[in-house]
């Protein structure tokens, strides 16, 4: 849109999810209240006065239900209980008060696509219980010319391998498209919606303010459940994810708990296009607020899947630019989430930055470009200090499922010969970099806990940490919080349009938003090398105001250049 067709401020459609700044807590890696080495409840609302102090809005929780921990809590076997581990109901009703009473929401992770095997649901329907047969895909096998079994179809699983898992107790195969240990549940059963809908009202009922709904593009399998024929990982992913009834099971959930509430919805979608994204959003769509997707998590990845060692680690900036613009302008009034970085995700700064000589001016303009874009931004803890990827020399130093089974996949298939082949590969790719602990100060085991962690601390945490941060007024932390609350005063930050400048620049990525009078500049040199701003739009530079600047400039960006990675935003 050009400035003439901006948005009006009168006629916005304002929303409190629009206008707020998520920060992701990863519950076992956040703080340690009382020394076992593992994050818990209480030790997120010893920390509730970090996120006011932040200016964050809303806190998502990743999952402390009930669960053997298999995937960290994503394997749940108790949606209505509270992991020991991580506390009680009553110590979650605490965080849930401490949070409200600092005008602070919180988001819980809604994971139904499946449940961990011992679920009472999986115990029963693996012994055909009265009424639960059918609560999962139970599916009889062949034989292959040796007569050896073989499973129903050739679909993989996220977490390398099979789909399908053979249960002895039941005498058929279960379908999980991840761990062997999360079956997937049975959309296509009444019954089961049934059940997701009411555990969802639970939660509702207690106050939650929205939920972040975990892989619900593959609630939807075809009839049938014909093998994939795709060159892709895992195989058959283009034929479970957004199956024929995803929209009627979705839309179904929203009008019988989402609708009765004023909460937020957003929803983790892999293969999702901003073409497809209008059906799953709003209420003329599936009653979505909004969608992780995933086009600009696949820039340095191969087109065969994040997982494929083969190809990784190279992208490119104007390809970059070309995604997010198209998710910056062509959903018309729907909404997206914008994100860099999450638990699924390596750390931003090593991905998307420079974790070395620019640490802190690359961290800074990821931030200024994640809280200066169209859409809800989502802070994953520890983005804010600018934490890195941390190095893994073995296998056994791995806790992540999906890693694990992207290295013995590889290697049984002959594309490596051992973990040393990969190594460069998982320390690029791991999930597990976003898992290590939060460096909380330079005390032994970065202040996270007095015991030996569950899973190793960054050895950088003595440079890198949250009392340094917040000393230090020049520093990340604070570059965060004068951006959220420079967005917080600025709606053409949240609700004006987005321009793109110079899409072919490979080094500049520059836009604007405007709202009604009020035009804004954002200027990024996302490169390490110096490059100069020569705008081919017709823009009004020379009283140019900065508002925000990673290297403290108070000059107009006409005929100048920009330092590595510099990044400000102008007021037009």
């Amino acid at each position: 849109m050009t400035a003439d067709s901006s948005r009006n401020a009168d006629a916005t459609d304002r929303e409190w999810w629009k206008e707020a700044v998520v920060y992701q807590v990863y519950p076992r890696s956040f703080n340690d209240s009382d020394g076992d080495g593992v994050g818990d409840i209480p030790g997120i609302t010893e920390q509730v006065e970090y996120f006011d102090a932040l200016g964050v809005d809303v806190v998502w929780l990743c999952p402390v239900y009930e669960s053997p921990q298999a995937d960290n809590g994503y394997d749940i076997s108790d949606y209505r209980s509270i992991a020991a581990e991580f506390g009680t109901i009553e110590d979650w009703e605490r965080l849930l008060a401490e949070l409200h009473d600092r005008d602070i929401r919180l988001l819980m992770d809604l994971v139904v696509n499946h449940t961990s095997d011992e679920h009472e649901w999986f115990e029963k329907s693996r012994r055909r219980a009265d009424g639960y047969g059918d609560y999962y895909y139970w599916r009889d096998g062949g034989t292959d010319s040796n007569g050896d079994p073989v499973p129903p179809n050739n679909w993989g699983s996220f977490m390398g391998g099979s789909a399908w898992t053979y249960d002895d107790v039941r005498g058929q195969w279960y379908l999980h498209l991840f761990d062997e240990k999360q079956p997937d549940l049975n959309w296509r059963n009444p019954d089961v919606r049934d059940e997701i809908a009411a555990l969802v009202e639970w939660w509702l009922e207690k106050g939650i303010d929205g939920f972040r709904v975990d892989a619900i593009n593959y609630i939807s399998k075809p009839e049938g459940l014909p093998d994939g024929t795709a060159d892709r990982e895992p195989t058959g992913i283009e034929v479970f994810g957004h199956g024929p009834r995803i929209h009627e099971y979705l839309r179904e959930l929203y009008d019988r708990t989402f609708s009765n509430y004023d909460v937020m919805t957003v929803a983790e979608m892999a293969d999702t296009t901003v073409d497809m994204a209008g059906e799953y959003l709003g209420a003329d769509g599936d009653g979505l607020d909004m969608i992780l997707h995933f086009e600009h998590m696949d820039v340095d990845v191969s087109p065969r899947g994040r997982f494929d060692p083969t190809e990784w680690g190279e992208w490119d900036l104007v390809e970059f630019k070309e995604i997010m613009s198209r998710w910056q302008t062509e959903l018309g009034d729907d909404w997206t989430a914008q994100y860099l970085g999450n638990h699924d995700q390596p750390r931003i700064v090593s991905r998307f930055g420079d974790d070395d000589a620019y640490r802190v001016e690359s961290a800074k303009l990821l931030a200024t470009f994640l809280l200066t874009t169209r859409g809800t931004p989502f802070v994953y803890q520890g983005e804010e200090i600018g934490m890195t990827n941390d190095e893994f020399d073995s296998l056994a130093e791995l806790d992540d499922p999906m890693t694990i089974g992207a290295v013995e996949d590889a290697i049984d298939d002959g594309r490596a010969d051992s973990f040393a082949d990969l190594r460069a590969f998982v320390n690029y790719v791991s999930r597990d970099h976003a898992r290590t602990p939060m460096q909380w100060s330079d005390e032994e085991h970065a202040g996270f806990t007095i015991d030996t962690p569950w899973f190793g601390v960054n050895e950088n945490y003595s440079e890198i940490n949250v009392a340094a941060a917040r000393a230090d007024e020049d520093s990340i932390w604070h570059h965060y919080r004068r951006l959220i609350d420079l967005r917080h005063r600025e709606d053409a930050l949240v609700y004006g349009d987005y321009d793109l400048l110079l899409p072919d620049d490979e080094q500049i990525y520059a836009y604007t938003r405007t709202l009604d009078d009020e035009r804004l500049l954002i200027v990024l040199n996302w490169s390490g090398e110096s490059a100069a701003f020569d705008p081919d739009a017709d823009l009004e530079l020379a009283d140019a105001t900065p508002l925000c600047s990673n290297y403290g400039t108070s000059s107009t960006p006409v005929e100048r250049s920009f330092e590595p990675y510099e990044a400000v935003v102008y007021r037009l």
